[in-house]
């Protein structure tokens, strides 16, 4: 059986995410922040000492991103993982432009503004919404014309994109700019298979 290390307030809750959507039997092995990820136990099987990592009967990998395209691969029917390579292509894509355009300005607005008050500092988050601007205009352009990001369905790009962008809730991000974009990031949240991942430890 498939085994996921990892703690849903890690980027391990985008891969139980992705488990929960692909339908596939797995077992949740919670991880926590407090030294467990330096334990020699799991260093063999994530030697970076991050979350998440996934055990497939004996294939090891890490790195959140490649873990879920690896279930949608292995495990997903179209349209999580689409049938053709185009498709598949456009599921890289978006996955990488998330974790490059995206992930850096957001967790640099998380860890600004969820530090203790006195350690907060205002104008690195203010820097992480300017660099937001563009990757965020060209998400809301592309979904003015499309439900999600490959057409009408929903797919492994918006599970990791929307993923990604959890964190502007709780940094309490303006998207009223981007409205297209803050629509489809509240639906592909509010998703029964992404409630259950957030639910777990």
């Amino acid at each position: 059986m498939i085994k996921l290390y990892g703690t849903s307030m890690s980027r391990a809750a985008r891969s139980l995410w992705a488990l929960e959507e692909a339908g596939v039997k797995y077992e949740h092995v919670p991880v926590g922040f407090t030294g467990e990820t330096r334990k020699p136990e799991y260093l063999k099987i994530n030697p970076n000492g991050h979350m998440p990592a996934l055990d497939d009967n004996g294939t090891f990998l890490w790195e959140s991103m490649a873990i879920n395209l690896y279930i949608a691969e292995k495990y997903a029917k179209a349209p999580l993982w689409p049938s053709t390579v185009e498709g598949h292509a456009a599921c890289y894509q978006w996955s990488f432009w998330g974790m490059t355009e995206m992930e850096t300005p957001l967790l640099e607005i998380f860890m600004s503004r969820m530090r203790p008050a006195d350690q907060r500092d205002e104008k690195v988050a203010q820097a992480g919404i300017e660099k937001l601007k563009t990757p965020l205009k060209v998400l809301d352009d592309h979904l003015q014309k499309s439900d999600y990001l490959l057409g009408k369905e929903f797919t492994i790009a918006d599970l990791n994109v929307a993923s990604v962008m959890s964190l502007a809730p709780l940094i309490q991000l303006d998207l009223s700019a981007n409205p297209a974009a803050q629509k489809w990031l509240q639906k592909c949240l509010e998703r029964p298979a992404n409630q259950r991942a957030v639910a777990m430890k």
